[in-house]
């Protein structure tokens, strides 16, 4: 499995870098044409190398949630932690007006985690926890949040860089507009080192502290690299939705639950998903694009309702 998805993921990877309304040809890179190399070098490859972290970020965020809850259905946008990273964001655009990305990421970061927090204490209240109440209650919660984050928009007439954000976009990543997502390199190489204590708090509260596992500290630590994730990926790229559902749900089903094992394939899988995403997006009204939150939110929308359905068997 590993072979035919690294497969796959070179595939797409060389299709990404030569696709798009300013063609690159091979001929061109090797005869050391300079518009190639330059649309290579400023747009196309920062370009994939987002599309990696972020697919590859959100699909591990995804799965670490999803461990935290003990809910197969819950991720980013279902758990409400895209509205609060977008309120952050709102709000340190009218504290902090002056202050730079990595601040206002933090802001985002800190809405995140606490908006974790809070979703965590409110499952933790409900008594008969059905399969698929968990991300309803997600879902609505997300909502109020993303109530507040419109009227706060509203008010100080940020509206215009809501709707920017709600729609998950590629297009405008170039060299220089890109960077802050490598922090998402120590977050993914942290959900490995963690991968398999992320298992166990999966498991329970009693069985993780039987297993000599602090189960509050790697709550507290899972939900602070989801917290980052979401924030870097938000700031960065927008909004994209789903894909920390659609990749764990499916490796799950083949391969079983245990991080320390699959947890390279939901990384993998995640990169795949979004590099597929992109392409189409880009050659759906070619030579304009698609943005990328769209042709996500449609397909795991999609996967989303087939696995409700399948839950509800």
């Amino acid at each position: 499995m590993y072979r035919a998805l690294t497969a796959v993921f070179i595939s797409l990877c060389i299709v990404s870098l030569l696709v798009g309304s300013d063609p690159v040809s091979w001929s061109g890179l090797l005869a050391g044409t300079e518009g190639d190399w330059l649309t290579l070098r400023a747009s196309r490859l920062p370009r994939l190398i987002a599309i990696i972290l972020t697919g590859m970020g959100l699909s591990v965020s995804g799965v670490i949630l999803q461990q935290i809850v003990r809910n197969k259905f819950v991720e980013p946008e279902t758990a409400g932690g895209l509205d609060a990273a977008k309120l952050g964001i709102l709000v340190s655009l009218v504290l902090l007006p002056s202050a730079g990305v990595f601040s206002k990421m933090l802001t985002a970061l800190l809405f995140c985690f606490v908006a974790g927090v809070i979703y965590i204490l409110i499952v933790a209240r409900i008594r008969f926890q059905q399969v698929v109440l968990i991300p309803v209650i997600g879902l609505m919660y997300g909502c109020v949040l993303s109530a507040a984050a419109e009227f706060y928009a509203y008010k100080y007439n940020l509206l215009q860089n809501v709707q920017g954000w709600l729609l998950g976009d590629f297009a405008r990543v170039v060299q220089g507009h890109y960077e802050l997502l490598y922090v998402l390199i120590p977050v993914l190489v942290l959900s490995f080192v963690f991968a398999q204590r992320f298992t166990v708090v999966g498991m329970g509260p009693e069985m993780a502290t039987s297993l000599g596992v602090g189960y509050r500290r790697t709550v507290a630590l899972g939900l602070l690299l989801v917290s980052i994730t979401v924030a870097a990926t938000v700031i960065t790229v927008g909004s994209i939705p789903f894909i920390g559902l659609v990749i764990p749900n499916l490796v799950a089903l083949k391969y079983g639950e245990h991080l320390a094992r699959t947890l390279p394939l939901v990384a993998l899988g995640g990169a795949c998903l979004l590099l597929l995403c992109d392409i189409c997006g880009r050659l759906l009204i070619y030579p304009f694009e698609v943005p990328i939150g769209l042709t996500a939110g449609a397909v795991g929308g999609i996967v989303f309702l087939l696995l409700i359905l399948r839950g509800l068997r």
